[in-house]
């Protein structure tokens, strides 16, 4: 099997999620920093277009957004288990991570850091997240502050039991998408201090999680990254390609996009599509031939033509 890559950047909050998971799991990784903002020309090279952070590559094999990129580790890596509560269950707890949780608190640090982040950040995020009015900072920061503190509160009350972790003494991929936010709080909301204070377990808990690292972390220039993808060819689809909503099948030009925000669409040619995941190919002068995945849930596919 080939190596694992990230292509991330180390203050990336989504990246520490799979950073985690490597740490949890004691795997050896590479690690390709990307640039925070736009152009990302190395990275566009591999997944025609896709701006979220992280990236995972294997070999000719590019995974987008971090429940597939969790998935595919949890498959080659599978001990410790992350998935043991059920996909329904850590797919709705990472729902409730990433949509409820995140946007308050991406809010603030982008508030409360304002003077400190350069203006070509602060441009580049205010197109990327729109389920943020930056106009309205001052008015928003109390509730963005409230909420988080009440999100933050539902586990704190999880772990009332004495639980070491949210479904028991084992962490979990849920565990990972409930520590993420509060991770990006310690580091960048100078207020996250006196947001979270009296929540003694869920402070016990993070201390926990930090534990875990990130297991072997190995430098790799973008360059190398580019190498390796063009010397490999894109693994065969695991299993064959479901009939799709879309109209769309195994041959055909199409888009695949987020539907929430980073709607960047890549195009290619599709190679496979399922109830899980979309896989589009395409070529690229430096990367060569690769096929970029998808999870099929949060993506829209379309057929082009």
């Amino acid at each position: 099997m080939s190596e694992i890559i990230l292509h991330h950047f180390d203050a990336s909050p989504f990246a520490e999620k799979i950073r985690k998971i490597f740490g949890i799991k004691n795997i050896r990784w590479r690690s390709v920093e990307i640039p925070m903002v736009m152009p990302k020309p190395d990275l566009t090279a591999l997944t025609g277009g896709y701006r979220k952070t992280p990236v995972m590559q294997i070999g000719a094999d590019i995974y987008c957004d971090t429940a597939l990129i969790a998935r595919t580790i949890e498959g080659l890596h599978p001990y410790p288990p992350l998935f043991a509560a059920g996909p329904l269950v850590e797919t709705g707890l990472q729902r409730w991570s990433d949509a409820a949780f995140f946007p308050p608190g991406a809010g603030l640090s982008l508030y409360e850091n304002a003077e400190h982040i350069p203006q070509a950040v602060s441009k580049d995020r205010e197109a990327y997240f729109t389920f943020l009015d930056f106009g309205r900072f001052d008015e928003d920061a109390p509730h963005f502050r409230s909420q988080f503190r009440a999100h933050a509160r539902l586990i704190d009350d999880q772990l009332a039991d004495g639980r070491g972790f949210l479904h028991g003494a084992a962490p979990a991929w849920s565990d990972i998408g409930a520590y993420f936010n509060l991770w990006m709080a310690r580091g960048n909301i100078p207020s996250a201090a006196r947001m979270l204070a009296g929540l003694d377990r869920l402070a016990a808990w993070a201390g926990r999680m930090d534990a875990f690292g990130e297991g072997e972390r190995a430098a790799m220039s973008s360059a190398q990254a580019l190498e390796i993808a063009r010397a490999a060819a894109p693994a065969e689809p695991a299993t064959p390609s479901a009939p799709d909503e879309s109209g769309a099948a195994p041959g055909d030009a199409v888009t695949a996009c987020a539907d929430d925000h980073g709607k960047d669409p890549v195009a290619g040619v599709l190679l496979a599509v399922d109830d899980s995941e979309i896989v589009i190919l395409r070529k690229d002068p430096r990367a060569g031939e690769v096929a970029v995945h998808f999870p099929r849930i949060g993506y829209r596919l379309e057929k082009r033509g």
